[in-house]
């Protein structure tokens, strides 16, 4: 067992999914070069994931409510939260959503190439996660332009661009905040207002808790929302028979799952981060405590040696293995949200239109470290 990079292979500008299918079948664990330890099979991603107790979430110096918690402290936060994204809590916005698919596909011209990324995906996560929090329509261009500066400064691994343009989505979620402050007590409709009279333990939320949750729903999901928009639309594009299929009529629940399994193969949510609460042994390797270590999600997810082909479309066979929204106390809460927004924009797009294809002269360009799915895919409607 190697524990640590290849020499000659670096992660920096590659496809981490093509990297990490080449590096799984020879590596459990593998140490990048910032010292991290990643898990890649899909046994040892579970494991951690289901240890918390030896694999800590707080591994922030930030406070990140309620992902960076562990124990009994991150069960009172969930138990507070959760209930904004049952799927009772997200039923009333369910024409909402419709609205803003419907609206952004009529927008889309027919016949020539457009982005599924940039001009579907992104536009349709800022407008719906925006309908969902009551947030101004007037705020969608600074989301946008958030989302595109977010992912270069990630892609740059410049900490002080990445901490700078952090500190930028803070400030905007406080200019919601401010004007919310003098709500009417039967504001009940606004979610922005609800969080900010939540709850936990018996005593308000901070301010720093407001902020960290609203970027936890807003900053850290428009961009995932907009890549799994992109895998979707992309998948759909090179898979005629499945548009035919879906246009046919599905129920709900089988769309669901038909999106989750395209996820699966394609997972743009590549990792979370954990630290070590003491020395551990994990596929041969020894950890030491404090050990930084990444649970690859879209490796564990394409786990030949789990799924077979991992490319291989099998909803029924591969649902109950399916880590796209993680396991255990730590799995994704904002699952139903991003399920009930991904099938409607979906079916939306299905709806009005009769053929998704790629555009030849403009091949689909695939994301790079550390971002997954793809960076631009370009369609054309008909």
């Amino acid at each position: 067992m190697t524990d640590h990079m290849p020499d000659d292979v670096s992660a920096a500008g590659r496809d981490l999914r093509a990297y990490t299918d080449e590096l799984r079948p020879r590596h459990g664990v593998v140490r990048n070069v910032h010292g991290e330890w990643v898990l890649l099979r899909h046994e040892l991603v579970v494991q951690a994931a289901l240890s918390d107790d030896r694999f800590s979430s707080a591994v922030s110096s930030q406070l990140h409510v309620p992902n960076g918690m562990d124990s009994t402290e991150h069960t009172a936060y969930r138990e507070a939260l959760d209930r904004f994204l049952t799927p009772e809590a997200l039923t009333p916005f369910r024409e909402r959503f419709r609205r803003v698919a419907a609206d952004l596909v009529a927008s889309l011209p027919r016949g020539v190439a457009i982005d599924a990324v940039s001009q579907v995906g992104v536009r349709f996560a800022v407008r719906a996660q925006s309908a969902w929090l009551g947030w101004p329509a007037d705020l969608e261009d600074r989301l946008v332009d958030w989302v595109a500066e977010n992912h270069a400064a990630t892609r740059s691994g410049d900490r002080s661009w990445t901490r700078q343009v952090a500190e930028s989505f803070d400030d905007l979620i406080r200019s919601v905040l401010e004007p919310r402050r003098g709500a009417r007590e039967d504001d009940t409709d606004d979610v922005t207002v609800r969080l900010m009279r939540t709850e936990v333990n018996g005593r308000p939320l901070t301010d720093a808790e407001i902020v960290s949750v609203l970027r936890n729903w807003t900053g850290g999901d428009l961009g995932s929302i907009a890549q799994c928009i992109g895998v979707l639309v992309h998948y759909l594009a090179t898979h005629p028979a499945v548009q035919d299929q879906l246009r046919s009529g599905v129920p709900d629940a089988e769309i669901d799952a038909m999106i989750d399994e395209i996820l699966r193969i394609d997972d743009p949510f590549v990792s979370n981060r954990r630290v070590t609460t003491c020395p551990v042994t994990i596929g041969g390797v020894e950890l030491p405590q404090g050990a930084r270590v990444k649970l690859n999600w879209t490796s564990a997810n394409r786990d030949e040696t789990v799924f077979g082909d991992p490319d291989a479309l099998d909803v029924e066979r591969n649902a109950d293995r399916n880590l796209v929204y993680g396991i255990g106390r730590h799995a994704c809460p904002g699952r139903s949200l991003a399920t009930l927004e991904m099938r409607i924009a979906v079916q939306e797009l299905l709806a009005a239109t009769s053929s998704i294809a790629l555009e030849p002269q403009q091949p689909a360009e695939r994301a790079v470290s550390p971002v997954g799915g793809w960076a631009k895919v370009a369609v054309v409607l008909a």
